[in-house]
This record gives structure tokens, C-alpha cells and sequence, in this order.
């Protein structure tokens, strides 16, 4: 197979363009793109019925979670920090959904920011709810400096420390089971986390490479879908 399709997840926003202002399926451009660099075909996932994310799944050659909007903190028991933005209660059923059903089936993953902190969480992890220096002013990323951890899958595909597109305020707190570290910021916040025992390739990044120029996470992500697909 040359061509895997990829998946992406999108949320459900108002948006105007011409005339119109409706309710859309948007995810920012960057997503798509950097599915195409890397040799993959991407699909766009509008948020639906979690009992559907299965078959939606079993379509697809590799999952990608977009980053967006915080987590519900209900979902890790937490109660709503002031600064926590407000939920999005059908996204994150949606998408926590689709990450399982990925990992159930094996379908190799890819988490971007929010895709991270929902791996985390799905897997029983909590999160961070504020932390200062990871974002530029809205809507403006910043850039900092990641180091992957030695023999991860992320350090096979970024083997040396790297300045990353970043923005956030949330981060990972207790880690989820099975998962393992696998990137860091200078200030010791986690960057990166895989699934080192799940049944196919799953990683997550808390970076958005989505904004830059560096297309190796994506190339691992689409890479690990060609050699998994059944179409291949």
C-alpha cells in the first residue's frame, strides 16, 4: 500500500465563510497536510456517536487525535480548576471512543496536544490543569525545546532534542497504565507518551507538528499504518 488512509479527528464549531454561518466540522488545515507530506490519504472524522467509533476505526490505516479544547476533568475525577476552559462534552466522548477502539484493534495512533492528554485519560492517567510557558499569546505558537527518552519510539523517529511549535496549558499529571514517557521539556513536563505493550503502534505528543516544518512524527505514524494494513 503507498497510500494509507489516515483518519483525523475534527470538532463541531459555528464557522462563517461566503453568506453563510453554520455549525461545521473543522480541524485546522496543518492536520491534513501533514498526513499528505508524509504519503498518507486523510479523512476527515466529524464528531458522531461514540457506539460508532469501531466501525469508523476498522476503515481507516492509522487515527489521528487533533489537538483543541481541555478535557472534561470529570473524565479523570477532577474537579473544573478556574482556569480549565470549558468542555466539550460530545468531542470528548467521540474521541475517546475512537482511541479505544484504535487500540483495541490495533490500529496505530497518533495523539497531537489534546490527543495526548485523552490517551493519558482513557488509560486511567489525570491531568495538569494549568501551567505557565508552554504557549505564546492567543493564538500564537510558542516554540520550545523537547528531548526524547533513548530506546522509545519516539526517539527512532526524533533521536535528538528538538525545538518544537507548542501550545498548551495543560499537561500530563499521573500516567495512565501501560504508558510509558518518552519525551520531556526543559522544565520536566511530558512531551511525549507511547504505548510500548498495546497491540499496535500508539504514541502521543504533546507539540503540535502540525505547525512546523518537521514531518518525522507523522511519517512514523503513517509508516506503522502501511506495514499494519490489511490492504496493503
Amino acid at each position: 500500500m503507498s497510500q494509507p488512509l489516515i483518519g483525523i479527528s475534527t470538532y463541531q464549531q459555528e464557522a462563517s465563510w461566503g453568506v453563510w454561518t453554520l455549525p461545521a466540522a473543522l480541524v485546522p488545515a496543518g492536520y491534513p497536510r501533514l498526513v499528505q507530506r508524509s504519503g498518507g490519504l486523510a479523512a476527515l472524522l466529524p464528531p458522531g456517536d461514540p457506539a460508532t467509533a469501531a466501525a469508523a476505526v476498522a476503515r481507516l490505516d492509522g487515527l489521528v487525535i487533533a489537538g483543541g479544547a481541555d478535557v472534561q476533568p470529570a473524565r479523570y475525577g477532577a474537579e473544573p480548576d478556574p482556569r480549565t476552559g470549558p468542555p466539550s462534552l460530545d468531542r470528548d466522548a467521540w474521541e475517546l471512543a475512537l482511541i479505544g477502539a484504535a487500540l483495541t484493534a490495533g490500529v496505530p495512533l497518533l495523539g497531537i496536544c489534546r490527543g495526548l492528554q485523552l490517551l493519558n485519560v482513557a488509560l486511567g492517567g489525570t491531568l495538569v490543569q494549568h501551567l505557565d510557558g508552554h504557549a505564546g499569546p492567543p493564538g500564537v505558537f510558542e516554540r520550545h525545546e523537547i528531548t526524547p527518552v533513548a530506546g522509545t519510539l519516539l526517539a527512532r523517529a526524533l533521536p535528538e532534542p528538538v525545538s518544537v511549535p507548542t501550545y498548551h496549558h495543560q499537561a500530563v499529571d499521573r500516567l495512565g497504565s501501560g504508558l510509558l514517557v518518552s519525551a520531556h521539556a526543559e522544565d520536566g513536563t511530558v512531551e511525549a507518551l507511547e504505548l510500548p505493550d498495546g497491540p499496535g503502534f500508539a504514541l502521543a505528543v504533546q507539540w503540535h507538528p502540525e505547525a512546523g516544518d518537521d514531518t518525522r512524527v507523522m511519517d512514523a505514524l503513517v509508516a506503522a499504518a502501511r506495514g499494519s494494513s490489511p490492504r496493503q
